[in-house]
């Protein structure tokens, strides 16, 4: 009977990096990634997980695909189109190529005619300025937070900032703006109620003390009944008379008026209704890269820009990039998505359906991101079996869908059309994982030609 240890059979380090695949790997992750898959499977044969034959295997498996970057691209088949789980906005083309050029060497600060340092984001900011020509001047930073606290500190220090109760907002994961404003050292002055704050609630708060007063607006929620609040067409009066900025975050990034969602404010009204400053995000509504976005009158940018927190809250170059090409581009997808004709796809939908032998059912999306509350995108989903949504997420591509009532729904809202086919044969290949696990599961469905062979 044979005593050796099967540890001795484990290959060595030098002949696993030296297999031409294991080589190849290196392109995309550095030496340190390579060594430490080699690693793990040895370690895992040593433990007697795997046998010795399968470490080369394993270490195959695991540099096969593998990316630089852990992020998975995802078909967002939800029907909510600003999607904070799925990453927001997705970019444009015209992003997404400015993204590729800026990602060398450019002229971020640099003037090429003369030579000379220049001013940061010059385009992006003509850009912004061309398509909110009520703004004076504008400014880009990291995000839509940082926008909120370069505003508060800059304009109010230590002193108050005037804040509704009714517009005490808290986010997704448990972020409320209250403490993200009072991290600043800046102190909140609450006026009102939470259903009814007037003029008056307002103005008996001003004092010396006072820096801002601030309007947020309510994006994820809705107070409905017996309700009153100050728009900021009559806000800014009474802050002007007494010399105090009124700053307004809109948050869902919509520059101008958008019919579709009549009680989402917009940059350019906000503007000539008399806000001194307006914050809103870049990726959402506006459809591009994270990034906050500040527009307003000229003297109060430039004292947002001459704060030291401005430089620690920038925007790098490739945001500004993505911003500048999101503005002077064609539509992005967000606005696409949200503008789709109900029509042609209830066309598609139906189409996709007959390829997949599965029911339509009528389905709502929805904005997201915090963007237009409660207010309904009539549409269509796929109905499928709900086993199917997780091997549909962990597949290739990854299809995220709505787990509803017993059924994965897949609304085809935000998937580009040219990616239908590989929808289809993503449904196809987790119907054949999921027949693996249950043999007793009905494999029998009728295919449209062609797409057996696309699903292997």
């Amino acid at each position: 009977m044979s005593t050796e240890d099967p540890r001795r059979r484990i290959p060595r380090t030098d002949q696993l990096l030296a297999h031409p695949r294991v080589q190849a790997a290196g392109e995309a992750m550095s030496e340190r990634v390579v060594r430490d898959i080699v690693s793990a499977a040895q370690d895992r044969a040593r433990r007697g997980d795997i046998t010795p034959e399968q470490v080369l295997e394993e270490i195959l498996a695991a540099v096969g695909e593998r990316p630089a970057a852990s992020l998975r691209p995802v078909l967002n088949a939800t029907g909510v189109i600003v999607h904070t789980n799925l990453g927001r906005a997705p970019l444009s083309e015209a992003a997404r190529r400015a993204l590729a050029d800026a990602a060398g060497y450019t002229d971020v600060e640099f003037d090429l005619a003369t030579g000379a340092r220049s001013r940061r984001g010059a385009g992006a900011r003509a850009a912004l300025l061309a398509a909110c020509p009520e703004a004076e001047d504008a400014l880009v930073v990291n995000n839509g937070a940082a926008a909120l606290v370069l505003a508060t500190t800059a304009l109010a220090g230590t002193g108050e900032v005037v804040l509704s109760r009714g517009e005490m907002i808290e986010i997704g994961a448990g972020f409320r703006l209250p403490d993200l404003i009072a991290s600043t050292g800046a102190r909140l002055c609450e006026v009102g109620t939470t259903n009814r704050t007037h003029l008056g609630d307002y103005t008996d708060a001003f004092g010396d003390s006072t820096g801002c007063v601030l309007s947020i607006h309510t994006s994820n929620y809705r107070v409905i009944g017996f309700t009153s609040t100050v728009p900021i067409c009559e806000l800014a009066p009474a802050c002007h008379q007494v010399g105090l900025p009124l700053v307004a975050d809109l948050g869902s990034g919509l520059l101008e008026p958008e019919s579709l969602l009549p009680g989402e404010p917009d940059a350019r009204t906000a503007l000539r209704d008399g806000a001194d400053l307006v914050i809103t995000s870049g990726d959402k509504l506006l459809g591009g890269p994270q990034a906050g976005i500040l527009l307003g009158r000229r003297e109060v940018i430039a004292r947002l820009a001459r704060h030291p927190l401005a430089r620690a809250v920038r925007a790098d170059k490739l945001a500004l990039a993505a911003v500048e090409a999101t503005l002077t581009g064609p539509v992005p997808p967000v606005l696409a998505a949200l503008r789709t004709d109900a029509d042609e796809l209830r066309e598609r939908t139906m189409r996709m359906a007959e390829r997949l032998d599965a029911p339509v059912v009528e389905h709502d999306g929805r904005v997201g991101g915090g963007g237009g509350a409660e207010v309904p995108l009539p549409g269509w989903a796929i109905s499928l079996d709900e086993q199917l949504a997780a091997p549909l997420r962990t597949g290739d591509p990854s299809v995220v869908g709505t787990v509803r009532d017993g059924a994965c729904l897949l609304d085809l809202r935000c998937v580009p059309e040219e990616e239908d086919d590989a929808l289809v044969a993503a449904v196809l290949a987790a119907r054949k994982r999921t027949a693996r696990t249950d043999p007793a599961a009905d494999t029998e469905r009728a295919v449209a030609p062609g797409t057996e062979e696309d699903a292997r």
